[in-house]
């Protein structure tokens, strides 16, 4: 078992990033955005810069945190689909370049004008979905599913029918615990419950690789993808982290823990820049002291 997590959460510098996960003594960072930008869009040059710096202080990326087939991804839309594989392209090539051997994909737009379990939005989704597994397979690279506003994310059921369709060694799961917290159960009619954290985890449990680490409370629907949501430190929402951590170690979980916290912060409206920083870097490192301090407590 180990710990990692969006380190851009801390900074929006690799530096930044480094320095947390060093504070918090871990070894392992899922990348995401680089000063703003996805580690898949940033230039080769910059991108051999962030090998050097974390090379140089003994840090690895665990995971690729890719916006590949993502929320903002319609399964209808061939370019979408285009766009994607380009990104997988680009991941694949800087993951053998330094060791990774996990990206975080999805299965594109949830269609929520569409019946859950729509033919045709199926037999868009389970083969580009299947295709870029394929492309990670033939590169000895997991593609790891989050449940997040996608086609798999609507219910257990949803990723369980992906887990059926996508044969592949390369596919596994990954559990995001405080998506459900904000996410519809599409099964049946509308209106739609929210769905419960643990009865997700407990329908996937024999598939999950890797688990990053989310807690929420839901407040209010909202015009864009997500619904508004007060994010809390682990254990303190409604996304059963505490009941999750527990089965998960109970069960021989050996994997890897990724803190994601998305946690507010409230600045000034006119504080400086770097102070901000400060704050988002003290937050993230005291989440994930909270978050080893809940999983000895678990083991216990």
């Amino acid at each position: 078992m180990y710990f990692t997590g969006f380190a851009d959460e801390a900074g929006r510098s690799i530096d930044q990033q480094i320095k947390a996960t060093l504070a918090l003594g871990w070894k392992y960072i899922e990348s995401r955005n680089i000063d703003g930008v996805n580690i898949h869009n940033i230039s080769d040059r910059k991108f051999d810069m962030v090998a050097e710096k974390l090379a140089a202080n003994g840090v690895e990326i665990n995971c690729f945190g890719s916006e590949v087939a993502n929320w903002g991804k319609d399964p209808f839309k061939e370019e979408d689909f285009e766009l994607s594989i380009a990104m997988l392209e680009r991941s694949i090539k800087r993951m053998q370049q330094i060791g990774c051997k996990m990206i975080r994909g999805m299965s594109f737009a949830q269609q929520k004008t569409r019946p859950p379990f729509d033919p045709e939005v199926e037999k868009q989704v389970f083969p580009k979905v299947e295709y870029l597994v394929k492309m990670c397979e033939d590169a000895g690279i997991i593609y790891g599913h989050e449940n997040c506003m996608n086609y798999g994310g609507q219910s257990y059921e949803h990723t369980l029918k992906l887990v059926d369709k996508i044969k592949s060694p390369a596919f596994k799961l990954i559990f995001d615990t405080g998506n459900p917290v904000f996410t519809d159960l599409r099964i049946g009619e509308e209106p739609y419950k929210k769905q419960d954290a643990f009865e997700f985890y407990k329908n996937v449990r024999e598939f999950i690789y890797y688990v990053h680490i989310k807690d929420a409370k839901y407040q209010e629907e909202t015009d864009g993808v997500f619904p508004r949501s007060n994010f809390t430190f682990a254990g303190e929402g409604d996304g059963k982290v505490k009941e999750i951590v527990a089965d998960l170690l109970k069960n021989g979980f050996d994997g890897g823990f990724s803190m994601e916290p998305h946690m507010t912060l409230v600045f000034h409206e006119e504080a400086p820049a770097n102070l901000q920083e400060q704050a988002k870097f003290d937050n993230y490192v005291e989440y994930g002291k909270r978050f080893e301090k809940l999983v000895e407590e678990a083991r216990n």
